[in-house]
């Protein structure tokens, strides 16, 4: 057993020495382990193999045992310092915020809060955050269910439509029992129930040249998942001129699209890249050419992932890009995209990717 133990030891610290990695060590221990438990039970009694690597096969047993047990109280050591580790960073979040949280907040959010790139500073950033969705629809209820279920602090929403029996498809955030109703409301009732620590401001009304400019001032962040060309181009010209960043989403059939406009960061606006709305028939809407229901929830939830990172400050922002997602055939891809320096409305663009249609 002592000429074991040797090898084991020269194993252990000598490999430590020649720079071995611990699990490589941990690894020629266990050869090491059933390279003499195999002569135990293979060589008779007496052989002087056997005999000078212990003799029997059951103290060596009796060992792996014990170490096996150890290694199981390691285990379970760490696992809980991890979890004391995890509730030491809420607590730490909790007492460098100046108390935004109460402590059903703190839970709620924990999975954001140990995320380094978003932490509690981030967390606070989002309860602070006041974003605006344009269009109640496709795009804009997965949308509208993240940013509330994230922890925004101030969503508004603003949509003069109702929900119908054909909205039901995709239109996840409203319900049965709400058509009819003004899908603002709807959309308020489900994001209420989902997070009561959010504000919900809703506008059952359409989005006009004179509403515009004092609705966009009262908000950082704007998102557009509207169904039509005019409203798009009217919101990308009060985003550029009260510099507020605009999240862009578009969908038809099986594809979607999705891009963060901001001239101000040096980006292009929507018209740099769409300068005039296609002709009649070229961008059918999904009424017209239909759409599959599941393709507005991942480009309206990937425009609450772009809207979460532009305020905490996470990650690259779609900024002068469009992700295209290709839905029938699992697809993604990106364009880069210029301003162009006659554009109408920032100044700017040069790129010109055919508009899909809306939702």
């Amino acid at each position: 057993m002592i000429l074991v133990f040797g090898l084991a030891g020269l194993i252990w610290w000598g490999g430590r020495l020649m720079g071995f990695d611990r699990n490589l060590r941990i690894l020629l221990l266990g050869l090491l382990f059933v390279a003499v438990l195999t002569i135990q039970l293979t060589l008779p009694d007496g052989a002087p193999l056997r005999q000078a690597t212990g003799g029997t096969p059951g103290l060596w047993l009796i060992l792996a045992g014990f170490a096996a047990l150890v290694a199981l109280y390691s285990a379970a050591l760490k696992r809980l310092r991890t979890r004391a580790d995890a509730a030491d960073t809420v607590a730490a979040t909790a007492e460098t915020s100046d108390g935004p949280f109460g402590e059903v907040e703190l839970d709620r959010y924990a999975r954001h809060i140990v995320l380094r790139e978003v932490g509690g500073l981030g967390q606070k950033r989002l309860k602070a955050a006041k974003v605006l969705v344009i269009g109640a629809g496709g795009l804009g209820a997965p949308a509208l269910q993240y940013l509330a279920a994230a922890g925004v602090g101030t969503i508004g929403v603003i949509d003069d439509d109702t929900v119908e029996n054909a909205n039901l498809q995709r239109q996840v955030i409203h319900r049965d029992q709400d058509i009819g109703l003004p899908k603002v409301f709807s959309a308020q009732a489900a994001m209420e129930a989902q997070n009561p620590f959010v504000t919900i401001r809703p506008y059952h009304r359409r989005l006009t040249e004179e509403l515009a400019p004092d609705l966009f001032g009262e908000y950082d962040l704007i998102l557009d998942g509207t169904d039509n060309f005019a409203t798009r181009y009217l919101v990308n010209r009060t985003a550029v001129t009260q510099q507020k960043p605009l999240i862009s989403g578009a969908l038809t059939q099986w594809e979607g699209q999705i891009s963060v406009f901001d001239p101000a960061h040096g980006g292009p606006c929507y018209q740099c890249i769409f300068p005039e709305a296609p002709a009649e028939g070229l961008a059918p809407s999904c009424a017209e050419a239909g759409v599959i229901g599941p393709l507005p929830g991942v480009v309206g939830a990937m425009m609450a992932v772009e809207a979460v990172k532009q305020i905490t400050g996470a990650g690259e922002l779609l900024r002068s890009q469009m992700l295209i997602y290709d839905g029938l055939y699992g697809e993604t891809r990106r364009i880069a995209l210029k301003p162009r320096a006659n554009c109408p409305v920032c100044g700017q663009t040069d790129n010109k990717p055919a508009p899909t249609g809306e939702n």
